[in-house]
C-alpha cells in the first residue's frame, strides 16, 4: 500500500525547482504552433491546500513558495512561477498550491492534451475532481504511470513532455525510473523527459543521475538545487535534482539565471548550493 502524500510537502524547496522547470519547458513548447502532450506518472491530487492538516503538520512550504511569496527582484523565471501560483490565490494569500497537474493544464492551448496517472487511491480521487468537466483534453487514469507510457508513447502528435517524479519510498523507484525511461526513449526517443528526485544520503539516491547519464540520451541537462548540508546521521532530504532528457535549448541559461538565487533564498543552513550540468550534440 503506498503511503507517500504529498499534501505535507507541497509548496517545498523541490517543488519551486520541478515546477519552475515545467513551467519553463511546457512555454517553451507551445511557442511553436504544433500541438504537444503533456503525461504525468505520478501525478498527485492536482492542487492542494496549505492551510490544511497535512501542510500544517510539517509547514515545509514556508521554506519553499512562501520564501518567494512577497519577493522582488526575482528572476525571470521564478517570477513566471510564482506568478502561476498567484493565480489559485487571487486575494494575495498563500492558501492553496498548484500540484504539476493544475499548472500543466494552464499552459496548455486548445489542442494540446494532458495525461495523469495515480495509484494513491485517495489521491486519484481528488485529481479527478480537480479536473472534473475538463472533457477529452485532460484524461486522469488510476493506475502506473510507466505501464501508461507503453501505451501512450509515441503520443499522435509525436510531441510531447513526459514529467516523472515518483515517491521514491522503495528501492524499487529507482531501478524503476531507469527502466521506465530507457524503454520510454525506445518507443518515442525525440519526447523531452523531466525527472525529479530526492537529494538523500543513501547510495540509490546519490547513484542515481549517472545511471541516467549512461541510458544514452544524446542531450541531457542535470540541474541540483541543495537548501543544506546532508544530516550527519543520514536522514532527511537536503535537496533535489531535475534530470531533462531533450530539454529545450533556452533552459539551460534560464536555469544559470535563477539557480544561484534560488539557493540563497531557499538556504535552511550551511551547504546550500546548486549545480548545472548539460550535453548537447
Amino acid at each position: 500500500m503506498l503511503s507517500y502524500r504529498h499534501a505535507f510537502h507541497a509548496g517545498n524547496h523541490a517543488d519551486v525547482l520541478k515546477h519552475l522547470i515545467l513551467i519553463q519547458i511546457a512555454t517553451y513548447m507551445a511557442e511553436k504552433p504544433a500541438p504537444f502532450w503533456i503525461i504525468d506518472t505520478h501525478a498527485g491530487a492536482g492542487r492542494y491546500s496549505l492551510v490544511s492538516a497535512q501542510a500544517a503538520k510539517l509547514g515545509e512550504f514556508r521554506d519553499g513558495i512562501g520564501r518567494l511569496w512577497e519577493k522582488k527582484g526575482l528572476p525571470p523565471a521564478v517570477t513566471d512561477y510564482v506568478d502561476f501560483v498567484r493565480q489559485l490565490n487571487p486575494d494575495g494569500k498563500l492558501a492553496q498550491y498548484p500540484g504539476s497537474p493544475w499548472l500543466a493544464r494552464q499552459l496548455l492551448r486548445e489542442a494540446d492534451r494532458l495525461r495523469l496517472y495515480e495509484m494513491h487511491s485517495t489521491d486519484i480521487k481528488l485529481l479527478q475532481e480537480c479536473f472534473k468537466g475538463a472533457g477529452r483534453q485532460v484524461a486522469v487514469s488510476e493506475g502506473d504511470g510507466f505501464a501508461g507510457l507503453k501505451a501512450l508513447l509515441p503520443p499522435p502528435p509525436r510531441r510531447a513532455l513526459v514529467l516523472i517524479d515518483p515517491s521514491y519510498e522503495t528501492k524499487n523507484d529507482y531501478t524503476a525510473v531507469v527502466k521506465g525511461l530507457q524503454e520510454a526513449l525506445k518507443r518515442f526517443p525525440t519526447g523531452t523527459y523531466a525527472l525529479w528526485y530526492p537529494m538523500l544520503a543513501k547510495l540509490e539516491s546519490r547513484q542515481l543521475p549517472e545511471r541516467l547519464k549512461r541510458l544514452g540520451a544524446a542531450n541531457w541537462l542535470h540541474a541540483t538545487l541543495e537548501v543544506k548540508a546532508p544530516a550527519r546521521e543520514g536522514f532527511g532530504m537536503h535537496g533535489s535534482g531535475m534530470f531533462i532528457i531533450n530539454p529545450p535549448w533556452t533552459l539551460e541559461q534560464k536555469l544559470h539565471q535563477c539557480l544561484p538565487q534560488l539557493a540563497e533564498l531557499l538556504a535552511q543552513g550551511d551547504g546550500a548550493r546548486h549545480g548545472l550540468e548539460s550535453q548537447s550534440t
